[in-house]
């Protein structure tokens, strides 16, 4: 009696993790079949916007990186060293960005950059104007997509060794020399895995994107924004614009995890 139970909470297990594997997969799954059976890439017109869409994406995720990496990295390597009064609410600000709706985190950066906003209506009086232009693209992408890199980066720089850096001290290794020479080169596979994840996330942002930046073509069109814009005349080149973001996720998705598992082999 007590095997056929356990036979059954093991045939049950399996349908559970069956039925949720292919709630998951099936989607996928089909979108790609569609792309491929229907040969969408020969349906697109010669006016096809995917190429600017594609290359105003890689120019601005590519700034995202940078600035992830530039104002990221020394605000995780705090986080993983100092203990202060209200670490976990910063923590939690800094976070928030990942769980928050994309709607709700465009309302957010308009009423605070836009020409009427907190500090936006200070920059349209300098001239400076953000919303609706390639740099209000950048700084979307930039909310929702920079906390997965300070969260993978803190986690990298938590993993060194106090004693590692003790012993750096006893041989003279201070401040910058320290952090190159010892924290970096033990921590780096942590911070590139967060790269390639806040990378990921800024080329499928949409919700704040549209909101703050809008869906002007050639000028804040994303490849998200794309989908959206051609899903309904142009079935074929929302196929095909969603197929290249599905290889850039995967390609990203497999690296990241690459970057981590030799990470957890070395510690």
């Amino acid at each position: 009696m007590k095997v056929w139970k356990l036979k059954a909470d093991k045939l049950l297990l399996v349908a559970v993790s069956a039925f949720a594997f292919l709630l998951l997969a099936t989607p996928i799954f089909v979108l790609v079949v569609s792309g491929l059976g229907s040969r969408a890439w020969e349906g697109l017109p010669e006016s096809s916007s995917i190429l600017t869409a594609t290359l105003l994406s890689f120019a601005s995720t590519l700034a995202v990186v940078c600035l992830a990496a530039l104002l990221g990295t020394p605000l995780a390597y705090v986080l993983s060293r100092f203990d202060f009064t209200g670490k976990r609410i910063v923590s939690l600000f800094i976070e928030l960005p990942i769980v928050m709706p994309p709607a709700v985190a465009g309302l957010a950066l308009l009423i605070t950059f836009g020409r009427r906003g907190v500090i936006g209506a200070w920059l349209a009086d300098a001239g400076i104007v953000i919303p609706f232009t390639i740099l209000a693209v950048i700084i979307a992408q930039f909310f929702i997509s920079a906390p997965f890199y300070i969260r993978s980066a803190q986690v990298g720089f938590s993993s060194v060794s106090a004693e590692v850096e003790d012993a750096a001290r006893v041989d003279g290794a201070y401040g910058w020399q320290m952090f190159w020479y010892i924290t970096l080169p033990i921590a780096w596979r942590a911070l590139a895995s967060g790269m390639i994840l806040c990378w990921a996330r800024a080329v499928g942002e949409f919700g704040a994107t549209i909101l703050f930046a809008g869906n002007l073509q050639g000028r804040t069109q994303t490849m998200p924004l794309l989908v959206y814009s051609v899903f309904e005349r142009d079935i074929s080149a929302a196929i095909w614009t969603g197929l290249i973001l599905i290889v850039l996720a995967l390609v990203a998705l497999f690296v990241s995890q690459w970057f981590a598992a030799t990470q957890d082999r070395l510690d």
